[in-house]
């Protein structure tokens, strides 16, 4: 029996997210069990009078290509791409994870050389084209959430499925807030980090480019960043999973680096000048997701916490840091995982996972 979730899930992704009209033109990227998604979505984009073309991923022989194929081909894949985008109104990823050590033999420098040989056809993209994320449940996931297959998939819809337009407005006072702020204080276990924010927009997320969505995020300038952060969720990277990193900064810049994996940690953040630099810092908001299992998309969006991300910023919050790596790496604040504080302009705007100013108590659960 066909899932009606999947219909209003269809409904939203291509007229929400997308804002679809008649004649545009959307790229599917698909992972094979998505399928009975895909078809809802099809028939959705014929409906409103759309035309949808599917590209169908996969993660095996996606591995193997990212293991062994010599730069020509990642040329070839940029130039392919970008004539596919320049012909399109939009793009839609639906991902699906079915094993996340599925690239972890994949070498470090294959991952880099296809970050920098695709950058054009990628740039095109995020710059030219609505887009939008959505994750697919898989039991994969599902094992990573700890949660059986049934639980998860009910879990997927039924929070993808929000009111985005609600979330929009809860989230309008925290924005403005932001944009008016000039230093941001973080503090709890194992952290106590200072920056600024001063004069760099902030962006609300509900719905429009990750589906489940909620956070609101800007970016830190550039080279303010002092002090030192512990994350406490798991910080997937490339097929790795790290836990307890932890980050010290002096002007901005990481000076050290711990985790697990320190090796591998810092490996990344050698990729390249940018990657020891801060491209986000963004606040989730999403009453329903609480726990980590994993997955940065919904990860990042968990209600009482916060990402500070090395890497790339934004184009919406440019702070002039560049890079190939964007990392989004969690802290919960909650009080099961060790609580803390957010201070706005020395003014105490978040304890423990919950907004104390009257304006912003809408976002909490």
């Amino acid at each position: 029996m066909k899932d009606p979730r999947l219909n209003k899930l269809a409904k939203l992704l291509l007229s929400h997210s997308l804002k679809l009209g008649e004649k545009e033109k959307v790229i599917i990227s698909a992972v094979p069990s998505s399928k009975p998604l895909v078809k809802e979505i099809m028939k959705e984009a014929y409906a409103l009078g759309v035309i949808p073309f599917i590209v169908w991923q996969e993660e095996e022989t996606n591995r193997i290509m990212l293991e062994h194929a010599p730069d020509e081909q990642f040329r070839l894949h940029d130039k392919w791409f970008l004539e596919l985008f320049k012909n399109a109104d939009a793009f839609l990823a639906i991902q699906g994870e079915e094993n996340d050590a599925e690239f972890g033999s994949v070498p470090s420098d294959q991952f880099v050389k296809h970050g920098k040989l695709m950058k054009t056809s990628d740039d095109y993209l995020y710059e030219n084209l609505k887009w939008v994320l959505f994750e697919y449940p898989t039991p994969g996931a599902a094992q990573k959430a700890k949660m059986n297959f049934d639980q998860f998939y009910d879990y997927v819809l039924d929070v993808s499925t929000a009111d985005y337009d609600a979330m929009h407005q809860a989230q309008q006072p925290l924005k403005n807030l932001m944009e008016l702020t000039d230093r941001v204080r973080i503090v709890g276990p194992g952290t106590d980090i200072v920056f600024s924010i001063k004069d760099i927009p902030a962006v609300i997320c509900a719905g429009t480019h990750n589906v489940p969505d909620g956070e609101v995020y800007t970016a830190p300038v550039k080279d303010s960043v002092n002090g030192t952060i512990t994350y406490n969720t798991p910080s997937p990277y490339q097929g790795v999973v790290h836990q307890n990193v932890s980050l010290t900064f002096k002007n901005g810049r990481i000076i050290k680096a711990v985790s697990d994996q320190t090796d591998k940690l810092n490996e990344v953040l050698d990729t390249d000048e940018g990657a020891r630099y801060i491209g986000e810092f963004a606040l989730g908001l999403n009453p329903v997701i609480k726990e980590p299992m994993g997955n940065i998309l919904f990860d990042e969006k968990i209600s009482g916490s916060l990402h500070f991300t090395p890497g790339d910023s934004y184009d919406e919050t440019e702070n002039g840091n560049s890079s190939s790596v964007h990392w989004d790496m969690v802290l919960i604040q909650r009080p099961e995982y060790g609580g803390g504080e957010i201070y706005f302009d020395d003014v105490l705007i978040r304890k423990d996972g919950l907004f104390v100013l009257e304006e912003l108590k809408g976002l909490n659960p």
